[in-house]
């Protein structure tokens, strides 16, 4: 009699329901990676007050680059090593909000736009003919493009999938960025102080010329605390670039789609779907408003402004150590030199676009 229960090929899989002991065991696989960023950031915060100039963001970034290039953390660290990098670092911008108020993140936000604007333009007009001369693919070159130009890995994230980009591609985006990233919070600090630029124009500056959020709060924290409430604020409005980006590529892929088919309607290709505008929207960007909101109506004491701005810096600091610690050499070796390349132009048009838009707008 033959077994009625399913074959291997006929088991039906039930979609996984969150159970308090699946959330308990993510939780433990991600203490040990989150434990190991949290001590490395500890010392770097520990270093950061005895160079006060350099500061322990950045200080936990090379430091994470050092044990990841001499320890080298196995599989086991990494997923708290991945949750450190990007949620702690999310609740961090949420927590940056509590010191601000909505009239300054619109004044902020507005007041931005031109810079913002003209950077980005100049970014993907480069990532274009620049990635051409070089030989870079088109689908890589997008991905570094809106990489450097809006918000880093997220943004390359959120273009993946309208694009079509091959997994390698993605790959090699990301590492270009993490380069820059790496070299903008280093370098940028040291460039603000020799250009005796203020606390607003180095806000201003890092938020519309480095291109992950990370790098941009961890630049802006090590030049002052006024520049980095700046910085986030003009990178939170920067993020929402993306969605006329998403928007313009998924159009351009459709119509690139319906040219390939001929328009014939049986030729096998898909259509790119509809772009969910809400996705592309952080869900970071609504704590940061909200809790902003919260200030403005003087529900968050002025004594406890000090406490948290010190725990923003020390959730950074965490999340700049995870960041550190996820380098991976190989992976920026098989990227190869053109992406490379290509991401340095890129990195150097938009660090001059801003300056020179800044100050142009600043003597209009």
């Amino acid at each position: 009699m033959k077994d009625a229960s399913p074959t291997r090929s006929e088991t039906i899989r039930l979609p996984r329901v969150a159970t308090p002991r699946h959330r308990g065991a993510a939780l433990a696989d991600r203490l040990p990676g989150l434990a190991l960023a949290a001590a490395v950031a500890l010392v770097a915060t520990v270093l950061g007050r005895l160079a006060p100039v350099i500061g322990g963001p950045v200080i936990g970034i090379v430091l994470g680059v050092l044990v990841a290039v001499l320890a080298r953390p196995g599989d086991r660290m990494r997923p708290g090593i991945a949750f450190a990098g990007r949620g702690v670092l999310q609740t961090a911008v949420v927590v940056l909000g509590a010191q601000l108020s909505l009239g300054q993140v619109l004044r902020v936000g507005v007041g931005s736009l031109p810079v913002m604007v003209v950077s980005l333009a100049a970014c993907l007009t480069a990532a274009y003919f620049i990635g051409r001369r070089l030989g870079v693919v088109r689908d890589l070159r997008t991905l570094i493009g809106v990489g450097t130009g809006i918000c880093g890995a997220s943004a390359i994230a959120a273009v993946t999938p309208i694009i079509g980009a091959a997994e390698a591609e993605v790959a090699y985006a990301v590492s270009t960025i993490f380069v820059f990233n790496v070299a903008a919070v280093l370098a940028f600090p040291v460039l603000g102080h020799l250009l005796d630029m203020s606390q607003h124009a180095f806000g201003l500056f890092a938020g519309t010329a480095v291109n992950d959020m990370s790098s941009v709060v961890a630049a802006a924290t090590t030049y002052g605390s006024g520049a980095a409430d700046y910085a986030v604020v003009v990178k939170l409005a920067r993020t929402l670039l993306i969605i006329p980006i998403c928007l313009g590529l998924a159009a351009l892929a459709r119509r690139r789609t319906r040219l390939a088919d001929g328009g014939a309607a049986g030729s096998g290709q898909e259509l790119p779907g509809p772009v969910r505008v809400g996705r592309l929207v952080p869900w970071f960007l609504a704590g940061f408003l909200v809790l902003a909101a919260v200030n403005t109506a003087g529900l968050i004491p002025s004594t406890a402004h000090g406490p948290l701005s010190t725990l923003a810096v020390f959730l950074i600091t965490v999340a700049l150590s995870a960041i550190g610690l996820s380098t991976q050499p190989s992976k920026l070796r098989r990227a190869g030199a053109a992406p490379l390349l290509l991401g340095g132009c890129l990195w150097l048009v938009v660090s001059v676009t801003s300056l020179a838009t800044q100050y142009l707008v600043d003597h209009l």
